[in-house]
């Protein structure tokens, strides 16, 4: 292969732009730049931006002049407001302190009713997230769960200060009794339906309203749903029922009716609650349907008042 000859005028400007050139035709920045060389190479140390204050030395000769930052009482000074990160720092340092105690198996702890979210925020004078409160439950559901016996008193004091008023594992049902008449009132609510259910021994004649149950509910499955108690027990023969229902349609109203007939039936036979249990009619039924808000429609659907 032949090698490529360079063009004359790229040799030229080949020269011209050479490190020799370059310090001929500047000898300011030439000596500039050997003399930073120079410099560089004799430096050993990092150089020092400014010398070590001595502020005792400072005081002794003139403490009037002396300014020194007061130091903030809250370690969240520079934050909006700091109640909220306070508490959180106190009850972080708590467990960290507490955290090596033995704890009770899950299930054992005392059940505590910890505060709402709205009573939290307005007890602190400040808005909380949601997020930042579910902080504030997991550490204190963690100290709940040392061992009763090796609580300190700091850790009693936290958690009765977010303990609710009102404690609602506290309440105890009023028990069902039969009265005179041999009668149990059982209530039952489903939805926006209430249910009140008198039950007492009979031969199996069941009242809806004054009607009978298959002119109350036109549906087979809500018929089912209505004595789906006594039909599981198998003590659909044994008991009268007379019932009330109110609001809602017709298949709230069986499904209120069963766990009212459940209530009344478990004030006769108590010893039925784990068959009632597993037949799922002691539990109630907590789903609703959602409210309607405005402007929220389907796709492709505009509200009525709406002008197109």
């Amino acid at each position: 292969m032949k090698a490529a000859s360079i063009p004359g005028r790229l040799v030229r400007s080949s020269q011209v732009c050479s490190s020799a050139n370059v310090f001929r035709a500047f000898p300011r920045q030439r000596h500039g730049l050997q003399a930073s060389a120079r410099h560089s190479s004799t430096i050993s140390d990092p150089p020092v931006a400014a010398p070590q204050i001595d502020f005792a030395q400072m005081s002794r000769n003139n403490s009037k002049n002396l300014h020194a930052r007061v130091v903030p009482a809250s370690p969240s000074y520079f934050t909006g407001l700091p109640q909220f990160m306070d508490s959180l720092l106190k009850l972080q340092a708590l467990l960290r302190k507490n955290e090596t105690l033995p704890v009770v198996k899950p299930g054992q702890a005392p059940r505590v009713s910890w505060q709402t979210l709205e009573s939290y925020r307005s007890s602190l004078g400040e808005h909380v997230r949601t997020s930042k409160y579910q902080k504030v439950i997991q550490i204190l559901h963690r100290l709940n769960h040392i061992h009763p016996t090796l609580k300190t008193p700091e850790v009693i004091e936290a958690i009765e200060a977010h303990r609710r008023t009102i404690d609602p594992f506290a309440n105890i049902a009023r028990p069902i009794t039969i009265d005179r008449f041999g009668r149990a009132l059982g209530v039952g609510r489903r939805k926006s339906s209430t249910a009140r259910a008198w039950l007492v021994e009979g031969n199996g004649e069941i009242l809806v309203n004054g009607k009978t149950l298959v002119e109350a509910f036109s549906r087979v499955h809500d018929r089912e749903s209505a004595i789906w108690a006594l039909k599981a027990t198998e003590r659909i023969d044994k008991y009268n029922v007379w019932a009330l229902v109110e609001g809602g349609g017709t298949t709230g109203q069986a499904e209120a009716l069963t766990l009212g007939v459940t209530k009344a039936l478990l004030a006769h036979e108590p010893l039925l609650k784990p068959a009632l249990r597993r037949a799922g009619c002691v539990t109630r039924d907590p789903r609703k349907v959602e409210r309607k808000k405005t402007g929220h429609v389907k796709a492709r659907k505009m509200p009525a008042w709406v002008k197109r």
